[in-house]
């Protein structure tokens, strides 16, 4: 899954596809580097980061999905949003599933928007919100209670009329978690696929990078890659990446070498 961050202030690619040029060159750099999905994300879900409006949102991101459209009719396309209506649209302009960092929890019409349409849905678990998650996230034992969240909240999305083969969970690297949160869930991506659900992980160029090796944001994708093709010996489904080129070649070396 490739990030298109249609954003001012993303925390490593804000503001570099926010005009019709740069973001054609880069759908089209990602779809000849391999990609499999591409994520569409109209606000910045950093670390305190502020909110923005619905208007705001849609204008970012409307436009790109028609763009990638445009040039692909094919590839998969995700709408990053925690807000119904935003999601409602970009499913009406072309997208195919909806990536909800809040697990259809913020936006109480989210819900009608996935009972409509039936395309794949990612939730996350994250504690708190992007604008506190990061002050003093705890866990008295981390993978035990995301998958205790996951457990409670797709059996809520059934009870909904949400078919369980839709649903692709996210333990949400970096959001409302420590270094050592972090480190715990990607050595952990087996226990949360005995949940029964498809795994995607998002560590692309996270902060966690920074804490552990030193890296600023421009000098993680090789760690990212490495990533990758550790989580791939766990059997992960989907990798969020910001470098698709880099994590296609790890990925295929991690699957040519797996025993």
């Amino acid at each position: 899954m490739g990030i298109l961050n249609v954003t001012p202030d993303s925390f490593s690619d804000g503001g570099q596809f926010t005009d019709q040029d740069t973001i054609d060159t880069q759908v089209v750099q990602m779809l000849a580097d391999g990609v499999d999905i591409i994520d569409v994300g109209g606000e910045s879900t950093r670390p305190f980061a502020e909110p923005v409006t619905e208007e705001e949102e849609l204008q970012r991101v409307i436009p790109a999905i028609k763009a990638i459209r445009r040039i692909s009719s094919t590839i998969p396309i995700s709408i990053d949003t925690s807000k119904a209506a935003v999601a409602r649209s970009a499913l009406a302009a072309g997208a195919d599933m909806v990536n909800d960092i809040s697990a259809l929890g913020k936006d109480p019409e989210m819900i009608r928007v996935i009972q409509k349409y039936d395309g794949p849905v990612i939730i996350m678990h994250m504690q708190g919100t992007p604008k506190d998650m990061q002050v003093n996230p705890e866990y008295d034992n981390i993978v035990t209670e995301i998958k205790v969240f996951f457990r409670e909240r797709t059996s809520w999305m059934m009870q909904q009329g949400i078919s369980l083969e839709r649903i692709i969970i996210d333990p949400g690297i970096g959001f409302g978690k420590t270094l050592n949160h972090n480190l715990t869930i990607l050595r952990s991506i087996g226990s949360l696929k005995e949940l029964g659900f498809p795994v995607l992980i998002g560590h692309s160029r996270k902060s966690f990078f920074d804490m552990l090796l030193n890296l600023p944001v421009d000098e993680r994708d090789c760690p990212s890659a490495v990533v990758s093709a550790l989580c791939v010996n766990q059997n992960v489904d989907i990798l969020r990446v910001h470098d698709v080129r880099k994590t296609v070649v790890a990925v295929r070396l991690a699957e040519a070498l797996r025993i």
